[in-house]
């Protein structure tokens, strides 16, 4: 109730001043409220330069021109809606690299000196039309092929190389040399390229909060320093690593041991992307796009931000139970048997069908 002044009438100073508070007050607020929400629209501005900035790119197709295999890429009926996510299926080249450049790479490659980098794990991506299903193959590292004169970034060529391994092809050419070996291999074209090296894949993991592996048999390799009995567990970023390295501890040794283990990598991962909802936890959100981005590299095609959210959105779809994972069929090499070739006409057949 409105105080009384001494002449009986409303006391109109108190009432003035108490309103002119108020409006101080909500005008104080709303400064606030605006100075808040345009620190969030820097923040949010940062951060997705800081992302975009952070993926390292390679032009693959004017590297290698229109000396490749045609794309199978299909193109879906036009959708009314301009917005709408790309349906097509897509063949991606995954490269795990064992790169040692930088500190955190040093230590993750066992204290490796080594400034160069192999390509240390290969899977062929192939993405169904409709994008509700998907096969990964895996290139054993250890296959011996042709592999084709590639342009080098300095500039010239690489000579044809006969009965080499499979991994020198990116040792020697980069991405490039890489792609242009695995079209050679399969005549299947590579419609994008993705390179993650040993930081980022551990801090992946991390990012997700671990990933659950369920192991066939113990584990003891001195080269990757892991050691784990049969059974299931929950490995952090660099455990996690050091089973996707893993080869010496398990079965003959070989490196289709090792693709087993990755595999099984592979499925685990999906399944805990799939359990953590990343759209409820901003921060845990961030943290799992900065450890991708920091340390991709990918074809001109994949090399910003939007561009890799419409493919992670377009393939929302899949799940680990709609992905099939496979490794190129092999023999042992007849002229080493440390290594292997592709067996045909099974490889073959595989690779047809992913046309």
């Amino acid at each position: 109730m409105t105080g009384l002044g001494a002449n009986g009438r409303a006391a109109d100073g108190d009432f003035g001043g108490r309103a002119g508070r108020r409006s101080t007050a909500l005008k104080a607020a709303g400064l606030v409220f605006a100075g808040a929400l345009a620190l969030g629209a820097a923040a949010v501005g940062w951060a997705y330069w800081h992302l975009n900035h952070n993926i390292k790119s390679v032009d693959i197709d004017s590297a290698l021109g229109d000396d490749r295999p045609v794309s199978g890429r299909t193109t879906p009926v036009p959708s009314a809606s301009a917005s709408a996510l790309p349906t097509g299926s897509l063949n991606i080249l995954v490269l795990g690299s064992d790169s040692r450049t930088g500190e955190e790479n040093q230590k993750l490659g066992g204290g490796s000196s080594s400034t160069g980098a192999r390509s240390d794990t290969a899977m062929v991506v192939h993405i169904d039309a409709g994008r509700t299903g998907a096969s990964v193959v895996s290139i054993p590292r250890d296959t011996l092929v042709t592999r084709p004169s590639c342009p080098l970034p300095s500039g010239g060529s690489t000579e044809v190389a006969y009965g080499t391994m499979f991994n020198s092809a990116y040792a020697l050419g980069g991405p490039v040399c890489a792609v242009k070996t695995v079209e050679s291999l399969t005549s299947v074209r590579m419609d994008h390229y993705i390179e993650i090296d040993f930081s980022g894949f551990a801090k992946l993991v991390d990012a997700l909060g671990g990933v659950t592996v369920t192991t066939d048999e113990d584990i003891d390799d001195e080269d990757s320093h892991l050691t784990l009995k049969a059974g299931t567990h929950h490995l952090d970023g660099t455990r996690a690593l050091a089973l996707a390295r893993t080869r010496h501890g398990i079965g003959d040794g070989s490196d289709l041991g090792r693709i087993g283990l990755q595999q099984k990598l592979v499925t685990a991962l999906l399944d805990q992307i799939s359990a953590t909802d990343l759209l409820t936890d901003p921060a845990r959100l961030y943290r799992v796009a900065d450890a991708v981005t920091g340390s991709l590299t990918t074809d001109t095609g994949l090399d910003s931000l939007g561009e890799l959210t419409g493919l992670g959105q377009s393939l929302q779809g899949l799940a680990s139970d709609t992905v099939r994972t496979v490794t190129m069929p092999v023999v042992p090499a007849p002229s080493d048997r440390n290594r292997v070739v592709a067996q045909e006409p099974e490889a073959g057949e595989l690779w047809e069908s992913l046309r």
